[in-house]
């Protein structure tokens, strides 16, 4: 059976990019790149938004208000291009552009239920914030790891991620902390139906 992690990189106040902003909000560091150039194969989900985004990074599309891609942006790119990657959408058209992308019309949640039930890797989200909130709504998701860099972009802070979601008990798995600021969390999740009664031990 296959795992899912939910997966998001964030500002402290929660918001998955900036207006202005390059990627990684310019504070990774070389700890944290070599973690992530360690992370296990998996195959990549995600709904149309986040592949029309990604995909136009693929094709040399320049992140707003940059006038090239740093090297550590264009490696995190090329490292997605030779993923596995399954796009859930009914407005996009195949074939897909992007190399190794598979379009799949049918309903995300159960699509992924099957792939849980009759797979073996590990599956992982990136961006697709409704698409993970779907996912957690439906009790699929195994892991849920967010890294936190230290900023506040409240001015300038775009797609925040917790808004609609139910409430979540937070089970801690890992946490760690790269080049002295960025902080890693990882948690297996339990969606609540009503806020716990008592205290928990």
């Amino acid at each position: 059976m296959s795992e899912l992690l939910v997966d998001f990189i964030t500002s402290l106040d929660g918001y998955a990019s900036g207006e202005g902003w390059p990627g990684f909000w310019g504070l990774e560091g070389p700890e944290y790149l070599a973690w992530l150039g360690k992370q296990p194969e998996a195959t990549y989900l995600m709904g149309a938004n986040t592949y029309r985004l990604m995909s136009g990074f693929a094709a040399g599309e320049v992140p707003q208000g940059q006038d090239e891609f740093r090297p550590e942006e264009e490696a995190s790119v090329d490292e997605l291009t030779q993923a596995s990657k399954v796009v859930f959408s009914s407005s996009l058209e195949e074939p897909l552009t992007w190399a190794n992308s598979r379009l799949v019309r049918d309903d995300a949640v159960e699509a992924v239920r099957a792939m849980k039930a009759s797979g073996s890797g590990l599956l992982s989200t990136i961006g697709s914030l409704s698409l993970c909130r779907s996912l957690l709504r439906a009790g699929l998701v195994d892991r849920f790891r967010v890294v936190m860099f230290p900023v506040i972009t409240g001015a300038t802070g775009e797609e925040r991620i917790y808004d609609g979601y139910p409430d979540v008990a937070l089970e801690m798995l890992e946490h760690r902390t790269f080049d002295g600021r960025i902080q890693l969390v990882e948690y297996k999740p339990r969606v609540l139906e009503h806020p716990p009664l008592g205290v928990p031990a």
